[in-house]
Order: structure tokens, then C-alpha cells, then sequence
């Protein structure tokens, strides 16, 4: 009778071999498809295919579609922000802060504010605002159609001014954002014209001239520039935008 053999061949050890290899490069791609930059990543790729038609819709679509507010709300360039941010909040004593877009709320986990107020266009973002910070009291969120007027002592915008396609939709937007800033407004942005973006959602503009033309009672008072400015071989993790901040004259 033929006894059964417990040591193997060379071409066992060796299919044994690619075998494993097999196993660990399969599990080596679950591992990495789980990772929150992968999943940015296809975030960011499904909302590429969200069709324009006007800046409200295109926005309550992409959360609704699972997107998120893009990549300047993550990594370095969020951490860059919530540096300069979070600085001037301290530096200047600031008490209270609204927000103007604020998106999925990705950027505020890493701010330091006595009381916020988050405004959005879109419903589904503040809907994901409020389960994410809904049991901390000194954050509030609120639509923009359910906003009333709220103010604060820094007012800001982030990311927001060159999504803001429509010129009566920008106006308006600047309208409110200057007048709710009872000391301060903060923006960070691009500040260039270019209508050709490739992107149906953005459009770049000189905003400080309307600031020059609408705005008699702040002046800029600062502006930081990016630490990462746009490089379009890295386009995730560097941005056009830079920071200004201008103070109310007549308080």
C-alpha cells in the first residue's frame, strides 16, 4: 500500500507559494479600499459626474449622492486652514463665528470656537452637520433658506466664493456674508478671473473688487497666503485659494 507522504515537492512549495501571494495582494487591496483617502477619492470621482444646472441643486445633489464638501476640506489643506483659523480666533478674541458653507462639517471637526453658526445652501449638508456635532450645544446649523439674520463677531467663508456660478447668487452671498460679520470677515479664496475652469460648478472671480465697490466699512486688515499653492500635478492637496481678513470700521 501506498503511504501517504507529509513533506512536500518542490512545485508544491512552490505553487504553496504563489498561493499566499495571491492571498496577501487580495488582501492588501480590501485594506486599501478601506482607507479614508481611497474612499475621498471615489467620493470625489462619483460627484465629478454630477450634472450643473444651478449651484443650489448641484450642491444638495452631490451631498445627497454621498460626495463631500472636496478635498480642501480634508488633509493638509483642512489642517492649514484650521491652523490660520483657529489663530486668528484666539489672537483677536473671538467669541462667536457663522459660517457660510458648512459643507459636510469635515473642516469644523478641527476648529476652536466658543459658539458656531453653520449655514448651507444645502439641506442634506446640514442634515449631516447636525448628527455629527448634534451633541455639542455650542454648535448650531441652519439652512439657508431658514436663515434669519444671525450674525457673529467672525464671519466666514471657506471654498465657497468661486462655487458661487451665478452673479446674482454671488451678490447676495457676499450681501449677507459682510453683514454678518459683526467684527470680522474671513474668506478663503481664489481671487482671479477665469470662467474657464473645466469644472461646471466653479467660477473664478476678482471678489476683493467687489469688496472695493459694495463695502465701506471694513478694510483688510490681513492676507495669508496658501502654504500650498495650486499645483495641477497635485491639484488634491494644493488650492488657489488664499486667506483675507477684513475688520468692521464703524463698530
Amino acid at each position: 500500500m501506498a503511504r501517504l507522504s507529509l513533506s512536500q515537492s518542490p512545485e508544491d512549495k512552490s505553487w504553496n507559494n504563489v498561493f499566499m501571494i495571491r492571498k496577501v495582494a487580495d488582501l492588501a487591496k480590501k485594506i486599501i479600499a478601506e482607507t479614508p483617502l481611497e474612499s475621498l477619492a471615489r467620493k470625489i470621482t462619483r460627484t465629478e459626474r454630477i450634472p450643473f444646472d444651478n449651484s443650489a441643486h448641484y450642491w444638495e445633489r452631490r451631498y445627497t449622492n454621498a460626495g463631500t464638501s472636496g478635498a480642501g476640506s480634508y488633509g493638509r489643506l483642512a489642517d492649514f486652514k484650521a491652523e490660520v483659523v483657529n489663530n486668528f480666533v484666539e489672537t483677536h478674541d473671538i467669541r462667536s463665528v457663522i459660517e457660510f458653507g458648512c459643507g459636510d462639517g469635515n473642516q469644523l471637526g478641527l476648529f476652536r470656537f466658543p459658539e458656531y453658526i453653520g449655514v448651507d445652501v444645502s439641506q442634506r449638508a446640514v442634515e449631516m452637520c447636525r448628527a455629527s456635532f448634534g451633541c455639542d450645544v455650542s454648535k448650531t446649523f441652519v439652512s439657508r433658506t431658514n436663515y434669519s439674520g444671525q450674525r457673529a463677531d467672525l464671519s466666514l467663508s471657506l471654498d465657497v466664493i468661486y462655487h458661487l456660478v451665478e452673479d446674482d447668487v454671488f451678490d447676495l452671498y457676499m450681501q449677507e456674508l459682510f453683514a454678518a460679520g459683526k467684527r470680522y470677515v474671513g474668506i478663503f479664496s481664489s481671487n482671479h478671473t477665469n470662467d474657464d475652469t473645466g469644472s461646471g460648478h466653479e467660477r473664478h472671480r476678482i471678489f476683493t473688487d467687489w469688496v472695493d465697490r459694495r463695502v465701506n466699512d471694513f478694510v483688510l486688515i490681513d492676507k495669508v497666503l496658501n502654504r500650498y499653492p495650486f499645483d495641477p500635478a497635485d491639484a488634491s492637496n494644493t488650492s488657489l485659494a488664499n486667506f483675507y481678513f477684513y475688520e468692521r470700521i464703524d463698530r
